[in-house]
């Protein structure tokens, strides 16, 4: 697997148009993607800044994965993404070094990518994220 670049920071928020104005008005960030992922229960607002972007991550319901952490830790930064090739081998290598991924193969991402979150109990505290593909 070859890691490419830091391809996001995922932060969780209640309600994105509330935190839109950040970005959108104060910053004059203008490159914003929406995209609803209704197999996760999420809403993710993407915030293209140079190489790198800000996702923002609003639930679509009680049930979704960004509710639960909403419910635990209130609002703030959910996890860092880099952009990988070899995403697929991602499981087994991650193993190999004592990481745990959550789930046993990538899944369905934003923008038509593959994603694998590595545990933060093995990440040193941070949830990690692994983006293959462009979106």
């Amino acid at each position: 697997m070859i890691t490419k670049k830091i391809d996001h920071i995922g932060i969780a928020v209640r309600d994105a148009s509330t935190r839109l104005s950040l970005y959108r008005d104060f910053l004059g960030i203008s490159d914003i993607h929406v995209e609803e992922l209704p197999q996760r229960g999420i809403k993710v607002y993407m915030i293209k800044i140079g190489e790198s972007k800000i996702e923002l991550l609003e639930p679509m319901n009680e049930q979704s994965e960004i509710s639960k952490f909403l419910e635990s830790k209130g609002e703030g930064i959910h996890h860092i993404a880099f952009t990988v090739e070899g995403i697929d081998q991602a499981v087994d290598l991650a193993k190999k070094y004592g990481l745990q991924a959550l789930s046993d193969s990538p899944k369905p991402g934003a923008g038509n990518t593959k994603v694998l979150f590595l545990h933060p109990k093995t990440t040193g505290g941070v949830l990690v994220e692994l983006v293959e593909g462009i979106h």
